[in-house]
């Protein structure tokens, strides 16, 4: 029997791939929003493709004011930029 694969939808561009494929943006209990590539952070998650074009979308879109129930930051967004359009190493 085969092993069922995870799937998990960008917030930034409605994609739907396998969770391996995406970032996970973790809001951590003391309110930072970091990014995950190991998917194991602790707190609340939104998966967001490994492209910077995904996440100015998201940002534009305001969907990780959703995906979070509050405004993120613009430290937030600044340090996601970094990590998302600078290390695509995963």
């Amino acid at each position: 029997m085969q092993k069922k694969i995870p799937m998990r939808t960008c917030i930034g561009c409605g994609t739907i791939k396998p969770k391996k494929e995406l970032v996970r943006i973790v809001l951590t209990q003391d309110g930072k929003v970091i990014a995950d590539r190991t998917g194991r952070a602790g707190g609340r998650g939104a998966y967001l493709c490994d492209d910077p074009a995904c996440l100015e979308k998201a940002l534009k879109r305001k969907s990780f004011a959703r995906a979070f129930h509050m405004q993120i930051g613009p430290e937030a967004c600044d340090r996601l930029k970094a990590e998302i359009g600078g290390d695509n190493a995963g």
